[in-house]
């Protein structure tokens, strides 16, 4: 393997670790933000729309520029843009003050987002094989670190704002330190080392022609159906993200350093199963692993929803997040291997849509508390997760309808 592109490929995963953390350390300290500006979950539904709103309008600016000008620039642009926003909400005092700092924090996070994900194609597309889902998997890691910052940060007594300003330092420092490893333009797709395994020029051209994560160009149609299912799919993700601690402070009188592990428990589940996804898909296929991944996911946030005990939250939200780990990644994929050289555009109208669902979730949820309680609000959740399973269809390629055995090696 080129020592160029597995650079690239670990640079990758250290964008994806730095994005999630990010997020996380603003997702974590929500119920904190809430009790600061004084507002109720309806209101704060209503002000998380707008870092979806900023997200999107992030992305569509840093999607075709990730095309025009390479990942090289668009990426560490990104990460550090976010890096300095995230104290942003942490400083907010007033729900106005909220507002416009989540719309600057999710404009920073969608173009940081939508260009490593790009950048992510390509990687994948130079390797042969599915490596979208392990991507994702370093997301979600990011997660689970910025989880275990607040709640040590909670239990000390220390208000949000030192570790915003801490992790949001570090990671400028992370942004540009690994920029010049990153991929400057879309590379060509090149086969695995042959001397680690002697059959990996013919698996790499199998590859390449029908990979699971639907690289056949199906236009800019098929590309929407994606983003509509990113869009539901993502809308669940959000919700958990938004109102996973609240749900076990505020439903089951959780204290707030247990309730942050409740979406500690969710990253965590997405991780693991993000590591596993990608042997998952090339094996089954993506449409398999988006339609049984779904129905896990809709099991998982019901047992939320309606049990009464705390540990059937926390398998509640492990199965959801196990469930949705592999469906958000097969949808990337498949959008940017749709058009290679437009990879930067495709996903970002996927991942726009998918983040519009992320952050309106939760603002549909909160505004569903005005009619029932907040974990019944969570079966609207049961609903989408049923639907992207049967309209799982849309990603069926030749791979998903014969199974792969001959796995090539994933290790590298």
């Amino acid at each position: 393997m080129q020592p160029s592109l597995r650079a690239a490929r670990v640079a990758t995963y250290v964008y994806f670790v730095l994005c999630g953390t990010l997020m996380g350390a603003w997702v974590v300290h929500i119920p904190a933000a809430e009790e600061r500006v004084g507002v109720s979950h309806a209101t704060l539904g209503g002000l998380l729309v707008l870092l979806g709103l900023g997200a999107f309008a992030g992305m569509q600016v840093a999607g075709p520029l990730t095309d025009r000008l390479g990942a090289r620039v668009v990426v560490p642009a990104g990460g550090v843009l976010c890096g300095a926003a995230l104290i942003l909400p942490g400083l907010a005092e007033t729900p106005w003050a909220l507002a416009g700092a989540l719309l600057a924090f999710g404009f920073c996070n969608g173009c940081l987002d939508v260009s490593m994900n790009a950048h992510a194609v390509h990687v994948e597309k130079a390797y042969g094989r599915p490596v979208m889902s392990g991507f994702h998997a370093t997301f979600s890691v990011g997660g689970v670190i910025a989880a275990l910052v607040a709640a040590g940060a909670a239990r000390a007594g220390l208000s949000p704002v030192p570790s915003m300003a801490a992790l949001g330092a570090v990671g400028i420092v992370i942004a540009l330190a690994s920029a010049r490893a990153l991929l400057p333009m879309a590379p060509a797709p090149v086969a695995a080392d042959p001397e680690s395994d002697p059959d990996s020029g013919s698996r790499s051209a199998e590859a390449a022609e029908t990979s699971p994560a639907g690289t056949r160009r199906g236009g800019k149609g098929r590309v929407w159906l994606l983003a509509v299912l990113a869009l539901m799919v993502m809308l669940c993700e959000g919700a958990a993200n938004d109102w996973s601690a609240l749900h076990l402070k505020d439903v089951l009188g959780a204290p707030a350093g247990t309730a942050a592990f409740a979406y500690g428990t969710f990253a965590a589940a997405m991780t693991i199963g993000r590591l596993l996804a990608d042997r998952l898909v090339a094996r089954f296929g993506s449409m398999a692993v988006l339609r049984h991944g779904a129905a896990m996911a809709a099991v998982g946030i019901t047992l939320v929803a309606l049990g009464p005990w705390m540990w059937a939250a926390f398998a509640g939200w492990a199965l959801f997040g196990l469930g949705l780990s592999g469906t958000v990644p097969q949808l990337f994929s498949a959008a940017g291997h749709a058009d290679p050289a437009a990879a930067g555009a495709n996903v970002s109208r996927v991942a726009g849509l998918g983040y519009v669902g992320m952050l309106a979730g939760p603002a549909v949820i909160g505004w569903l508390t005005h009619l029932v309680a907040l974990n019944h609000a969570f079966i609207l959740l049961t609903l989408l997760c049923v639907t992207t399973a049967v309209a799982a269809g849309t990603l069926r390629t030749g791979s998903d309808s014969t199974p792969r055995n001959d796995l090539a090696p994933v290790g590298r």
